[in-house]
């Protein structure tokens, strides 16, 4: 049969092409590409929403405390008059010269004088509108100028708390009021700087309180803290990482350093409580307890982060030490720790921060007594800032108020400043290797 006889088979209609389950230009695939971007969006506006709220708290912190702390570093003084011929004052002349002055007036009645003076100038409730510590500013003016004692004078002394709480826009007591008024009016009021909150210690007088002990004992605690803690956690992780055997010991003590690193601060405070003091005898209260209790705890962390940094040193940093023939040791301390130095500073920082704003430890060894002289040495009795600043919330007295703001806010700028050291030290090692 001829192929002209063929019938000729229908034509089937075109079929479009299947498309691809990845094909970007299906409804599915639109949908689906839409919700994703919808949920990207609010993950997004979630992000934002957390920062932006945690922003928010912290500048409400932040301007509580600076306007609260700010009125702590400022006093409120009023001028004196005192008749120092007519206060009978019986001093050795001889004495007002030198080392002696103090001395010499231990045995004079200032406070008597000073309350005498201020009935004569102000009416009998005169001495109720001084501080309780007046007469420590009159003994200062005496020290600073002994010639005073023979003639009249006027001493600028702090007002009581109710009278400058009042003369800080802060206080609501009527009587107090009224005779900020009468001071005002016979102008000898006025608010200055306070330095004797940055150079004087603890007090019971709020008007008289300062933050130089408490600042001087974070400071030696601190540095016998960064003395012990640092070289030995150093050395133990450079041990633990380069020469330990791995064994079940070693996975023991790695087991428990990261467990020491988590432990609750005031558990270190038993231990110190116990180790220290009551095994070793060591005084109560000192420098040297505080900073061998806080080494304990920093301890860990430095040592954490000491593996970490060894542990990211290049391995061609070594192989090509050992290429030129270094020794396991120069190999260590020549060029894997000093690579690793910026990483174990971060650690350091973490772990001195931490220290430096703990309580519960230091309330456990005893530093939370009544430190009226700044200590001179690690084993004089001393208090460190965050215990002062706990001590004195939990005042009675308005006055305290204040104080406690203002010495958050050394604190805060103690913290950066050392947190600002650490981190100049860091990135210059970090810039020569």
């Amino acid at each position: 049969m001829s192929d002209s006889l063929v019938a000729p088979s229908p034509v089937s209609p075109a079929q479009p092409a299947p498309r691809a389950p990845t094909d970007w230009k299906t409804d599915a695939m639109q949908t689906r590409i839409r919700k994703r971007y919808a949920a990207e969006r609010r993950f997004r506006l979630l992000g934002l929403g957390a920062v932006t709220i945690s922003v928010a708290f912290l500048a409400f912190l932040l301007i509580t405390m600076v306007g609260n702390g700010a009125r702590g570093f400022t006093q409120t003084e009023v001028r004196l008059p005192i008749d120092f011929p007519s206060a009978g004052i019986v001093v050795d002349a001889g004495a007002l010269h030198g080392d002696g002055v103090r001395a010499a007036l231990a045995t004079v009645d200032l406070e008597g004088v000073t309350a005498k003076a201020a009935t004569a100038a102000f009416g009998k409730q005169g001495p109720t509108m001084l501080s309780d510590g007046a007469w420590l500013s009159v003994r200062d003016a005496i020290e600073d100028d002994p010639s005073i004692l023979t003639r009249k004078a006027e001493v600028a002394v702090p007002v009581s708390t109710k009278i400058d709480l009042v003369a800080k826009g802060n206080g609501d007591d009527a009587e107090a009021r009224a005779a900020h008024d009468q001071l005002a009016r016979a102008g000898r009021l006025s608010t200055d700087f306070n330095v004797n909150f940055l150079t004087a210690s603890d007090s019971t007088d709020p008007m008289r309180v300062g933050i130089w002990g408490a600042l001087k004992g974070s400071l030696i605690t601190m540095l016998v803290t960064l003395l012990l803690a640092f070289p030995i956690g150093v050395l133990a992780a450079v041990y633990l990482e380069e020469y330990a055997p791995r064994n079940r010991w070693t996975d023991l003590i790695e087991v428990s350093i990261n467990n020491l690193a988590a432990v609750p601060s005031i558990i270190f405070g038993l231990l110190g409580l116990a180790v220290f003091l009551n095994f070793m005898h060591l005084p109560r209260s000192a420098a040297i307890v505080g900073g061998l209790t806080l080494a304990l705890m920093t301890m860990p962390v430095i040592v954490i982060a000491g593996r970490n940094a060894i542990k990211s040193v290049p391995p061609s940093i070594r192989d090509a030490a050992y290429g030129v023939g270094a020794s396991p040791v120069q190999v260590v301390f020549h060029h894997v720790l000093p690579l690793a130095l910026p990483g174990i500073l971060t650690g350091t920082i973490i772990g001195m921060a931490r220290a430096l704003g703990e309580t519960a430890p230091l309330l456990m060894i005893g530093m939370r007594a009544f430190i009226a002289t700044p200590p001179s040495g690690i084993t004089d009795p001393a208090t460190v800032l965050p215990v002062q600043i706990f001590l004195w919330s939990d005042e009675v007295s308005r006055g305290f108020v204040e104080k406690t703001s203002a010495a958050i806010i050394v604190l805060l700028v103690f913290l950066l400043t050392m947190n600002g050291l650490a981190i100049y030290l860091r990135n210059k090692f970090e810039r020569r290797w």
